[in-house]
């Protein structure tokens, strides 16, 4: 089938990874309810994976390269034991709407981890801004999450100071492995580099558990119905149909347009944590996630928008209008 036949499936794939990707950070907080976080990520990646898997190799696929093995296990590793897999570490300490948040200044790390572009990403004048204007938002977002009145205030401070610092790895470790992945691409099918990434990100989850002492602790027989109901969200859900959903839209559509889930799912994530999961975020943490989005599309907006040279004159020219409007007025003594 060509593209063509297929554009229905464009607008469903968006869906998916603009509100499927958005409520794991919901179904999460609800496997945390039973499952330790490395269990609980272990359990997720290697069911989805040997789900794949089996279902590639029973079409007769093969998978016998150990090269390409290694080059999977480390990209599973980093995006998902480390990218995804911390985001379950921290979701222990903060809410999952805040952990959302700190995901979505992913596309800033980017940008400073992928230093041997840096001339091509520092000569377009709205990334500088985007990136100044989202660690502005950023530094109001956490000022007010760790602050006494903070409306998850019964959470120790340190403790989610700690969660958000875990959260910047996690997003650190995102953009490694997608670099990685990027300079070191393996030679088999998509979906097949996927169920290896998934597979190896599992086991190397179960590991950690091991090491963390966490299956002293659990016990199948005492997970709550809400708890399976999170795993089997986010091993159907999460790591099958929005991955498969990404991936896929990564082939037919410019990455700038698939990478617009950034903006989509901490709004989903607020959202679903208001309505469903009894979240709140107070008024200060909006602007910053306002602020931070604001930055994350700045640093996109050339890829977005084809400007020309006079409308991004004139751009400027209004954005320190509005800087000058916004600074007090100096009365003459």
């Amino acid at each position: 089938m060509t593209n063509n036949n297929k554009g229905w499936l464009v607008p469903i794939a968006f869906a998916n990874i603009y509100i499927l990707w958005g409520l794991t950070f919901i179904a999460i907080s609800f496997g945390l309810n039973g499952f330790p976080p490395f269990i609980l990520s272990g359990f997720r990646f290697i069911t989805a994976g040997l789900l794949l898997f089996g279902y590639l190799r029973a079409r007769g696929e093969r998978a016998n390269s150990f090269v390409n093995w290694r080059k999977n296990a480390i990209t599973g590793i980093l995006i998902l034991t480390g990218g995804t897999g911390l985001v379950g570490w921290g979701e222990q300490f903060v809410s999952a709407s805040e952990a959302a948040i700190a995901i979505a200044t992913g596309p800033f790390w980017f940008i400073a981890i992928d230093r041997k572009n840096w001339k091509k990403y520092f000569t377009d004048t709205w990334i500088p801004i985007g990136l100044l204007l989202g660690f502005t938002g950023l530094i109001l977002f956490l000022s007010a999450s760790v602050s006494p009145d903070s409306v998850h205030s019964n959470t120790v401070a340190s403790d989610r100071i700690i969660a958000f610092v875990v959260l910047a790895l996690s997003s650190i470790a995102w953009v490694l492995g997608s670099l990685y992945s990027k300079n070191n691409p393996s030679s088999h099918s998509t979906f097949m580099n996927i169920s290896q990434q998934l597979i190896s990100a599992g086991v190397v989850a179960l590991l950690i558990a091991l090491f963390k002492n966490e299956w002293s602790k659990f016990s199948l027989s005492a997970i709550p119905q809400s708890a399976w109901t999170g795993l089997i969200y986010l091993i159907f859900f999460g790591s099958i149909l929005a991955y498969l959903s990404y991936i896929w839209l990564l082939s037919v559509k410019p990455a700038a347009l698939v990478s617009t889930h950034t903006y989509i799912n901490p709004i989903v994530t607020v959202l679903a944590g208001i309505f469903a999961g009894n979240e709140m975020i107070n008024g200060q943490q909006l602007i910053g996630l306002f602020v931070i989005l604001t930055g994350v599309l700045l640093t996109n907006a050339t890829r977005y928008f084809s400007l020309s040279n006079r409308s991004k004159v004139k751009f400027r020219r209004t954005v320190r209008v509005f800087i000058k409007m916004g600074k007090p007025y100096q009365y003459n003594t």
